[in-house]
């Protein structure tokens, strides 16, 4: 008994120590919650502070179906989006945004993924860019879920957007394509060569990237800087998406580090110096456009020539505007930061809605448009799981500048 009455007493003292504290706290200007024990689950309550938000995006469009990658505005203001086959339901994998709704572009029949006619349909599309010259290319990486790309089907298609036909097919070389290669994004230049020149990334999953040089006229193709440390994922890149870290993960509880190479891909307005980066790397890089074309430069010479520009964050798309201003997505911190010419990195939008920002195209109306696809959420990732959530969106925020000029 005497034991049983210690301990009520003392139980009684610790009750009375802990009201004279929190009325000592109170009296100092300090709110305790009345049930402390549960504090640490509690929900941030309206006065608490939260993480800031940076600029105002609007919601373009938001997509119900499969999940996009790609957009491009043209300069009549016509926005197309794109729609890799891998592993959602892609019924057209080229698109135009019409009156809120996604209409297969140019037709349904191109968009159908037939395997034994490679050249002429739409496998597994990564990314559209409209040249501000009356076209929209498409660039087709034909490797529908990261297989190796079908012989002959890896391609660049322009499309006349006067008549929604196809004008040009420039299939690629076998001897630029790797067995993993994966061609991820482009960007022209029409002011070299009798019909222009096209920059593309391959961004294969080896973790080993790369650059392809194609002309527009005769589509010979030449291939740089295959495991270049700035073409390559860095091997002590470590990303965290949403708190986690974001690792392939398989339903038997393996994982692998996610390393893709080369992606992210930007021309300066006079065409002279072509940024780009990495998927896996915080870093973006440059290198002389006249050195990427000119096959007498030696892979040592060009990799030499190469400038390492620092931390941007990590990207996975890149733009450019007509003021030479460079703008990278932020996928870690759902962001998009821009580099203007002489200056430092600065964050434009900072938003919990921009879950994995992707391609980014700039308007002739003062807009960057980019799509936010939750690509961290997809079931790879997650032991088989997909934690995406619909719909998609397509945003944009106001810049004050039009595209880089491309001739």
């Amino acid at each position: 008994m005497h034991s049983i009455h210690q301990e009520s007493t003392n139980s009684h003292l610790i009750r009375r120590a802990a009201i004279a504290f929190a009325a000592a706290l109170s009296f100092a200007g300090v709110v305790t919650h009345p049930a402390l024990a549960q504090a640490s689950s509690d929900r941030p309550s309206s006065n608490q502070a939260t993480e800031r938000t940076i600029g105002s995006i609007e919601t373009v469009a938001t997509f119900t179906g499969p999940m996009p990658t790609g957009v491009s505005v043209t300069e009549t203001g016509r926005i197309f989006v794109n729609f890799p086959r891998w592993g959602d339901d892609v019924q057209a994998t080229v698109a135009e945004l019409r009156d809120g709704k996604v209409v297969a572009y140019p037709n349904t029949e191109i968009n159908r993924a037939d395997a034994s006619h490679a050249a002429t349909h739409f496998l597994s599309v990564q990314s559209v860019v409209a040249d501000g010259r009356g076209r929209l290319w498409v660039l087709d990486t034909a490797a529908p879920n990261f297989s190796n790309p079908v012989a002959g089907g890896a391609k660049l298609v322009a499309i006349d957007l006067a008549t929604n036909s196809v004008v040009k097919t420039l299939v690629f070389p076998a001897s630029v394509m790797r067995e993993r290669s994966y061609v991820n994004d482009v960007r022209f230049d029409f002011r070299v060569g009798k019909a222009g020149v096209a920059y593309v990334t391959d961004s294969s999953l080896s973790g080993t990237g790369g650059l392809i040089v194609i002309d527009l006229d005769s589509g010979k193709a030449l291939r740089r800087l295959t495991g270049d440390v700035s073409t390559s994922a860095d091997p002590g890149f470590v990303p965290v998406v949403e708190g986690e870290t974001l690792k392939v993960r398989d339903a038997n509880g393996k994982s692998a580090p996610f390393t893709v190479a080369s992606d992210g891909i930007a021309l300066s307005p006079d065409g002279k110096t072509l940024y780009y980066c990495p998927l896996s790397s915080r870093h973006l890089y440059s290198v002389p456009t006249a050195m990427l074309r000119d096959p007498s430069i030696s892979e040592a010479q060009l990799s030499a020539a190469v400038k390492d520009l620092g931390e941007k964050g990590a990207s996975d798309g890149l733009e450019s505007d007509a003021n030479g201003t460079v703008y990278a997505g932020d996928y870690e911190h759902d962001s998009i930061r821009k580099l203007e010419p002489g200056g430092e990195w600065q964050t434009i939008v900072h938003d919990p809605r921009v879950l994995w920002p992707d391609t980014l195209s700039v308007g002739t109306d003062g807009y960057l448009y980019f799509t936010a696809n939750q690509l961290h959420r997809q079931p790879v990732f997650h032991g088989g799981k997909d934690e995406r959530k619909k719909p998609y969106a397509l945003f944009r925020v106001r810049i004050g500048a039009g595209p880089a000029p491309t001739f």
